[in-house]
């Protein structure tokens, strides 16, 4: 009899036990829910805004940061909004662009989430470069773009979560601080670029050209084949033969094709930079990347 009641009472005692653990769990499970419930999310358009909110956002308390289009190496022009991208803007308190048209897909998304705060990285930046009536919207690859980008994405964030503000303006003006120090060895390292002529084949390389003063025979193509009639590249050829150019400037991921027949025929040389579209999502690859693409350039000059 006694070994009976001794053994409902082990089993009662282990079932309170399992009800206080699943009690306990559930508790854990609900708070840490309501925490993220709670958090301030931010979404970013693409890898290059990605990178700079990384660094606006260091350090700041209860925020998510996502960024919706997973390309690699790519640009947003014929990019076409997924349901799994979609999905992650859902719950956001705001999605940040580059603006000028590279995000074609932001009316769209505010169709779908209308509360959604937009916060254009763009915003008072003077002197777009148009090609026609496009406007060429890599503006990231000027290092001058790139700090006024910072430092709009600093101040809206501020203002949308404001408990979060001091952290964002003193990561803003350290990650700018570093940009200007590299701007400066750009300026001092490259003068001697002012005028030197090259064909570039990659228009997001446009912006650095006009920093650089660079002389430069912009052709657009698609990156990833060789589009460029016979008929252009002859012309291409001949117009580096005339104007004795020496360098041809590519993204470095792109097809090498048409930079490759225009060296064979003119003995110029490839220079291949880094875009800033892409990489390991550490908060320096943008600086590494314009690291990258000084060392190559300090070459053509030589």
């Amino acid at each position: 009899m006694k070994k009976k009641i001794l053994i409902t009472v082990i089993v009662l005692l282990c079932i309170v036990a399992l009800i206080i653990f699943l009690c306990v769990k559930n508790a854990s499970r609900n708070d840490k829910q309501s925490q993220e419930n709670s958090n301030f999310k931010i979404v970013t358009s693409f890898y290059p805004i990605y990178i700079m909110t990384l660094n606006v956002t260091e350090g700041a308390n209860n925020i998510e940061l996502k960024n919706m289009a997973e390309l690699n190496g790519g640009c947003l022009h014929d990019y076409t909004l997924s349901t799994t991208d979609v999905k992650k803007v859902e719950d956001a308190n705001v999605f940040i662009e580059n603006g000028v048209g590279i995000e074609n897909f932001t009316e769209k998304l505010l169709q779908i989430y209308s509360r959604v705060k937009i916060i254009d990285s763009s915003r008072e930046i003077q002197d777009i470069i148009s090609n026609g009536e496009e406007q060429n919207g890599h503006i990231w690859t000027s290092l001058d773009n790139y700090k006024k980008q910072v430092e709009n994405i600093a101040y809206e964030l501020s203002n949308y979560n404001s408990e979060n503000a001091d952290i964002y303006n003193k990561n803003a003006n350290e990650y700018i601080a570093k940009i200007e120090d590299l701007e400066n060895r750009y300026k001092e390292e490259l003068s001697n670029l002012s005028g030197e002529k090259a064909i570039c084949l990659n228009e997001a390389f446009e912006y650095l050209g006009r920093d650089l003063n660079l002389d430069m025979i912009m052709v657009e193509t698609d990156h990833e084949e060789s589009t460029l009639s016979a008929d252009r590249l002859r012309s291409l050829i001949d117009q580096a033969k005339a104007s004795n150019i020496k360098a041809i400037i590519i993204g470095e991921d792109d097809n090498t094709q048409n930079a490759e027949t225009i060296a064979t025929e003119t003995g110029a040389k490839i220079y291949k930079l880094k875009t800033g579209m892409s990489g390991d999502y550490s908060k320096n690859s943008y600086l590494d990347d314009m690291e990258y693409n000084l060392e190559q350039l300090k070459e053509l000059g030589n």
